[in-house]
């Protein structure tokens, strides 16, 4: 394999690395958004807007904390595949750049 061929290939894996990095952030994103939403929903209460005061509570935090958690176990086939796709694809570059040095 020529040294340009080693190039495209690495630069081809790289670019599938970050694709499935993008992937899994987009799972952390959604979870995000979604846990929540559903904090939101489970603790409807008035929410006045004072300036420069939060009105995310402790109990949100925690029930945020829940939901997400609760999310991330429903998906975590998913996670945990692209997890392990992703350390392999990580030690394939290492070992390309290995070898081409």
């Amino acid at each position: 394999m020529t040294s340009l061929e080693r190039l495209l290939l690495l630069a081809r894996m790289e670019a599938a690395c970050r694709e499935t990095r993008r992937h899994l952030g987009l799972i952390e994103r959604q979870i995000a958004r979604r846990a929540e939403s559903r904090t939101i929903t489970d603790r409807r209460k008035a929410r006045c807007h004072g300036r420069g005061r939060s009105t995310w509570t402790q109990v949100d935090e925690r029930l945020f904390r829940e939901h997400a958690d609760h999310l991330a176990f429903e998906r975590r086939g998913e996670i945990e595949a692209l997890s392990r796709k992703l350390a392999r694809q990580e030690q394939a570059i290492t070992d390309l750049r290995r070898i081409d040095r």
